[in-house]
């Protein structure tokens, strides 16, 4: 009676795994969306609040479930070496939708040539993932796009 039984809550717990029902299921893998944003265009998305350049390219982008929400992650390159102060900055929530801004401070004084790859995170608690399907991370160069799946 017991091996049945063991064996009908393995089948059932595997068939779950790929199931919306399993929380690391969530967010499937990024989609990219290349565009161009023009940091010196008036009413550029967000300068007046944030004097920091946007990442030339996001690269990856990631939601890692945790107890408590998800940490979303972002991977990015810059033109130059030494840029700093990396951050995903709101920009607009929906019901259903998320969008953030990678940006990055440029180097102060002088700079390498060469790209460097910087990365950025934030956290979300399961309150804020409560109805959202799609998280959406900006660039200068691309966007990229994590949904549920």
């Amino acid at each position: 009676m017991l091996r049945p039984l063991l064996i009908v809550s393995l089948i059932l717990t595997l068939g779950a795994c790929g199931s919306r029902l399993n929380p690391l299921n969530w967010f499937g893998g990024d989609r990219e969306e290349r565009i161009r944003v023009d940091p010196d265009a008036a009413g550029s998305v967000g300068l007046a609040l944030d004097p920091r350049a946007l990442v030339a390219e996001i690269t990856q982008l990631s939601v890692e479930p945790t107890t408590s929400g998800a940490i979303l992650r972002a991977t990015g390159v810059t033109p130059l070496q030494g840029y700093f102060d990396a951050s995903l900055r709101l920009v607009e929530r929906t019901e259903t939708a998320i969008v953030y801004e990678f940006r990055a401070a440029p180097p102060l004084n002088g700079s390498t040539q060469g790209v460097q790859e910087i990365v950025a995170g934030t956290t979300l608690s399961n309150g804020e993932l409560q109805g959202i399907r799609s998280i959406t991370v900006i660039a200068q160069n691309n966007r990229r796009t994590v949904s549920r799946r």
